[in-house]
């Protein structure tokens, strides 16, 4: 029995029309992301890499070719039905972060259940928000505020509150964009658990360090896939913080001198 994909793209076109000019976006792309694939998706500013992860998401819908996210044909849904397939089957990670500062968290993680379907009890909501801190390793600090966490520890509490729904699908648009080297890698370390776990994830990078973290990288240009290969030589967190331990030793040994 064949594995159904998560994401089936069939030669999907975006056009945009701006006054008398047609922007094509994206030009016939076609596309399988199976269960617990790991995907960079990278190209160069205007690529279309943006508008294809806008799809991908159900934010905007394709002006041609057909889009199945785990097997349900988002063109047919309304704008109600598509805000329902992203609460539910979808979960974003932004640059950006885009926390709550006033609740904790505990609560900003909480907050996609509120908009759930299907109502989930006070205390279904406590338990899965700490068990998706769990994950991300951020449940000693459910009680903190935004403004008492790292960078990189406010893209871990994103990233649980993306996963707070279980979702089918992990969405994750420049995730490293804010942050330095070091936490850069340590939350591709978090991505790389987690897909391990078999979560299926899709990232938006523009960095080639970055990409070399996850399973498969696809590159686009000019709205179309230019090469769509496994990545060889895979980065791993667990080493690449090592190395940089060295060598910040290494730094460190130098000034003594």
């Amino acid at each position: 029995m064949s594995i159904k994909p998560v994401i089936k793209l069939d030669a999907i076109e975006k056009t945009y029309h701006t006054g008398e000019v047609d922007v094509h976006a994206v030009r016939g792309v076609s596309l399988e992301i199976l269960p617990g694939e790991f995907v960079a998706i990278m190209g160069s500013s205007g690529s279309g890499k943006s508008t294809m992860m806008n799809m991908i998401g159900a934010l905007d819908r394709p002006t041609g070719g057909k889009y199945l996210l785990d097997g349900i044909d988002i063109s047919t849904l309304d704008r109600d039905e598509l805000a329902d397939v992203r609460n539910e089957k979808i979960g974003f990670v932004f640059q950006g972060f885009n926390l709550l500062s006033r609740t904790t968290a505990l609560e900003n993680v909480e907050m996609p259940m509120l908009y759930h379907r299907q109502r989930v009890s006070a205390h279904e909501q406590y338990e899965r928000a700490m068990h998706s801190l769990e994950l991300v390793g951020l449940a000693k600090r459910a009680d903190h505020h935004p403004n008492q966490l790292s960078g990189g520890q406010q893209q871990r509490v994103a990233i649980a509150r993306a996963l707070v729904n279980r979702p089918t699908l992990l969405l994750a648009d420049e995730p490293t964009g804010n942050l330095d080297t070091q936490t850069s890698i340590e939350i591709m370390g978090v991505f790389q658990k987690l897909n391990d776990q078999g979560i299926t994830i899709i990232m938006v990078t523009h960095e080639l360090d970055v990409a070399r973290f996850t399973k498969r990288m696809i590159i686009l240009r000019d709205g179309k896939i230019v090469t769509d290969e496994a990545v060889q030589n895979r980065s791993t967190a667990e080493k690449e913080l090592e190395l940089l331990r060295q060598a910040q030793q290494a730094v460190k040994l130098e000034e003594k001198r």
